[in-house]
């Protein structure tokens, strides 16, 4: 994959930073010898260390974006770089790039839209007990909501078609963009493959950004209105039934009262038991609506998707017909 000719695809190399200065200019280098071809692009979310010029004397195309959050850095890189083939690193050093082949060659020989490059030891690497920790509590709860396509909903190493790229929205600020990635093609039932690598240690004197109470809430919340977004039936149904036990447990001593004088002394909590009946049921209506509503969405992403021209080889034809379709959106 060293031949950059005019029918070999275009490669983007994109590496969001924060903060990375001891380390970017390592994995840009490292970049450039495993895939000379490709174009490197380096987007700095407003680091104060210096990150931006060593990762521009390594020599990668260095932009700002100023809204703070991982998520944020994607969204724009997403929808700034046009390439065939689209490999996402992190600048921490932990991923190595001498694995970018692999991922490009999965990608390519095996159609698919997204290959993950799961971490090999990352229960042991994962820097804090509290990160091991909550990565096999959210890969776990991930596989009992959304599917078990993934083991490793939270690796920052991944190489995407351009498919992918174009029509995921992208909606998470931070962190959780790896699960809104992931959500994203199972909901479309995208072609996926994933890929064991070795993932490193940083680094001395370079830090994880996690932090394990904070992002691991945002990543829970996330869960939750994806769920919401994706699985309104489920979602709905869920707190339906949570409200509808609540009115059981209310209604049950008046009830057995009831039968057993004829009588209804209680009669604020009967009106609490039903109002909370009634809530569960709205629930119910709500989330069969809504499921209708989000197959819907699902249908129109998946138009959207399949309108996009599947340039994974890079032929010229295919990357003009990519172009032409974007102008016409």
């Amino acid at each position: 994959m060293t031949d950059a000719g005019p029918g070999s695809p275009q490669i983007a190399v994109l590496i969001p930073c924060y903060n990375e200065a001891g380390t970017i200019a390592a994995v840009v280098r490292g970049f450039r010898a495993a895939l000379p071809q490709a174009r490197i692009h380096v987007y700095d979310n407003n680091s104060t260390d210096g990150t931006a010029l060593q990762a521009m004397l390594a020599g990668a195309a260095v932009t700002r974006e100023r809204r703070q959050g991982k998520g944020n850095v994607v969204r724009r890189m997403f929808a700034d770089i046009e390439a065939d083939i689209y490999l996402m690193a992190d600048g921490d050093g932990t991923y190595s790039p001498d694995d970018a082949e692999d991922l490009i060659r999965t990608l390519m020989t095996e159609g698919a839209d997204m290959v993950v490059g799961t971490r090999r030891n990352v229960h042991a690497d994962a820097g804090r007990n509290g990160h091991a920790f909550g990565n096999r509590l959210f890969n776990q709860l991930y596989r009992g909501i959304f599917g078990s396509e993934f083991t490793d909903i939270f690796s920052g190493y991944r190489a995407f078609s351009r498919r992918f790229v174009k029509s995921f929205p992208a909606i998470s600020a931070g962190f959780e963009i790896e699960t809104e990635m992931s959500v994203h093609a199972s909901r479309l039932k995208l072609p996926v493959s994933e890929l064991e690598l070795d993932y490193g240690r940083r680094p001395e004197g370079s830090h994880s950004k996690l932090s394990t109470f904070r992002d691991g809430a945002k990543i829970l919340w996330m869960f939750a209105m994806l769920m919401k977004e994706t699985r309104p039936f489920a979602f709905f149904g869920a707190l339906g039934t949570a409200v509808m036990a609540a009115s059981l447990v209310f209604m049950t001593p008046v009830l057995i009262e009831f039968f057993e004088t004829g009588l209804v002394p209680r009669m604020p909590t009967w009106v609490l038991s039903m109002a909370l009946m009634m809530i569960a049921f709205i629930l119910y209506a709500a989330g069969v609506i809504l499921d209708s509503v989000a197959r819907a969405r699902a249908e129109l992403l998946r138009l959207h998707y399949v309108n996009l021209p599947a340039a994974r080889a890079g032929v010229p034809e295919a990357r003009a017909a990519a172009a032409q379709a974007d102008r016409a959106a």
